[in-house]
């Protein structure tokens, strides 16, 4: 009988040894699954690094002057980018709206007055980018998915309240810094120190930007890169 007791003992050591076995594993797991899968997206700084492929990500809440030729330069070299636009912009600009969607570029929603994001309440973030989600899509015909905080101004509010719009919240890996630059050369020696598979790259239509937009392109074909969305680069993602 005793030997039996000590049998029994052993077993339901043995099974709870693999109990905590089991949830030691189970908790590495989860510790090594991506963050993208845990909590949906969180935001987004960089995509693939698979491909040579980067992303232009140009934000557009001011600086219509210089589109028409930032989408000349881009449609002469057959490149689609991403343009976030900006609510109120749109509303102002329709035409030059169409006219990026008419090249085929992909279309961002940037909030719609351009507002610091982290100090609003969740109610006025998902205010702010399903109006501005409304008119692009009255405008072009087309629903925006991806949300670029204006100021890149993120905390956990602004992410939840996009992510529970169904959107995914893209930051960048590269700034060009061009609306504080006067020498189009410094956004070149930028890119040519940061460059990496499936950057993202922040822009905005300025004088600065179209002087160094050909000689970007011309760069980073050179170093094998493929100009592209950011969709693109987040492919599989």
């Amino acid at each position: 009988m005793k030997s039996r007791i000590i049998i029994i003992y052993k077993v339901k050591l043995l099974i709870m040894l693999m109990v905590v076995a089991a949830l030691i594993l189970f908790i590495f797991a989860i510790r090594t699954i991506s963050i993208n899968t845990l909590n949906y997206y969180d935001p987004i700084y960089k995509g693939l690094n698979t491909d040579k492929k980067i992303a232009f990500a140009c934000n557009v809440v001011w600086g219509e002057e210089y589109i028409p030729r930032m989408l000349k330069i881009l449609k002469d070299r057959d490149i689609k980018i991403t343009f976030f636009i900006g609510g109120q912009w749109a509303e102002k600009n329709e035409e030059l709206l169409r006219n990026i969607h008419k090249d085929e570029h992909e279309l961002g929603n940037h909030g719609y007055k351009h507002l610091y994001h982290s100090k609003l309440t969740p109610e006025l973030n998902k205010q702010e980018i399903t109006k501005t989600e409304e008119i692009i899509k009255r405008i072009t015909g087309q629903k925006t998915v991806l949300f670029a905080p204006p100021y890149g101004d993120i905390n956990d509010t602004v992410v939840s309240s996009a992510e529970a719009l169904g959107y995914k919240v893209i930051m960048w890996s590269i700034d060009t810094i061009d609306w504080n630059t006067k020498d189009y050369r410094k956004i070149l020696q930028r890119l040519e120190s940061k460059h990496h598979n499936g950057a993202i790259v922040l822009m905005h239509p300025t004088k600065v930007t179209i002087e160094a937009l050909p000689q970007m392109i011309e760069d980073l074909n050179k170093l094998g890169y493929e100009i592209t969305t950011v969709s693109e680069v987040l492919e599989n993602d």
